[in-house]
């Protein structure tokens, strides 16, 4: 049987694509020679999770991302289905984490295997999670930055446009500034030999100020010596006067110790302090019985009528041994004149 040359070039193309379609998805990850098992994940955002994406255990790759199916009736959620190889144990409750694969972008699910699950079957669900990506994290970190350069770089802008209008006022400040010395030099210039005449006469009166203070030291000094001698002269004459009151006070008190005169005798006779105290209650007595009785001792009349009531006795006081008045109460009538 011979075959044409058509047949030959369509099997030849045949074979061709055959061996392009499984050379492409050998050089993808489909190994076409050993079984696998596929596990379901849903996720709700797979944030750039293509197929082909590696499977991982602890670094190692041990399976792909075989393919990923949209469930619009769930809300949009993504179905992502795992080609893992069969030697690999996956237990229930295994989490297929979505994580970074590389500090270049790419994505990659991480298999954190519980070790005492049951296995599962080719097919089961596992349990879905996500890690942060890198990108989030700075973003994270990286706004809260950026947000306080924003306000750091407003904060400089307001200083600079100060320092503008600081530079305006300074600026000024120093116009004025130069303005003021140029008149204050043209007032030097102007005024330059009565500053003169006025440096000269300062100095004439300070030479003058010199020549008077050296004059006066000797006189200051002399009329410090006098005013110390006059103090020490009054000092002694204090003390002096002082000395002899002192001198004075200490021998009236001797001679008060001693009996020696009024005091000294009242201090220390006892007698003379009895006689004082008894001639005081007499004239007590006589002064009480004056106050009830006053007719006994002033009577007035005008008709001349005397009265007949004998006077009381006369009590009397002991005889004192110092010297005593004697006081007679005269009384008169209004018509005859009698001594009583």
């Amino acid at each position: 049987m011979k075959i044409s040359q058509e047949v030959k070039v369509g099997l030849l193309a045949v074979v061709t694509l055959l061996m392009l379609y499984f050379g492409f998805n050998f050089l993808k990850g489909t190994d076409f020679f050993s079984s696998s098992h596929k596990y379901k994940v849903i996720y709700s955002t797979i944030d750039g999770l293509t197929t082909s994406n590696p499977v991982r255990i602890n670094g190692l790759a041990v399976g792909k991302v075989d393919r990923i199916d949209i469930l619009q009736d769930q809300g949009n959620k993504l179905l992502v289905t795992l080609d893992i190889n069969k030697d690999i144990r996956i237990t229930r409750g295994t989490r297929a984490v979505l994580a970074d694969d590389g500090l270049l972008g790419g994505k990659a699910i991480r298999l954190g295997i519980n070790p005492r699950g049951q296995e599962l079957e080719s097919g089961d669900t596992l349990v879905s999670a996500k890690e942060s990506a890198l990108s989030a994290l700075i973003r994270e970190k990286t706004l809260p930055v950026l947000n306080n350069v924003d306000s750091l770089t407003y904060q400089l802008n307001r200083i600079v446009a100060q320092f503008d209008q600081t530079g305006v006022t300074l600026n000024q400040t120093l116009r004025s500034a130069n303005a003021g010395l140029k008149t204050l030099d043209l007032t030097i210039d102007e005024n330059r030999a009565g500053l003169r005449t006025t440096l000269a006469n300062v100095n004439k009166l300070s030479a003058s100020l010199i020549e008077t203070q050296q004059q006066l030291k000797p006189i200051l000094a002399k009329a410090d010596t006098f005013a110390d001698s006059l103090q020490a002269l009054q000092l002694k004459q204090t003390l002096g006067s002082v000395n002899k009151t002192v001198d004075n006070l200490q021998q009236l008190l001797a001679n008060i110790n001693k009996g020696q005169g009024s005091l000294g005798k009242l201090t220390s006779d006892d007698l003379l302090y009895l006689n004082v105290n008894r001639t005081t209650a007499s004239l007590e007595r006589l002064l009480t019985d004056l106050r009830e009785n006053p007719k006994r001792y002033v009577h007035f009349s005008l008709f001349g009528k005397k009265d007949k009531t004998p006077p009381p006795p006369v009590t009397r006081v002991p005889t004192l041994p110092v010297s005593t008045t004697v006081t007679t109460v005269t009384t008169y009538d209004a018509d005859t004149t009698q001594q009583r």
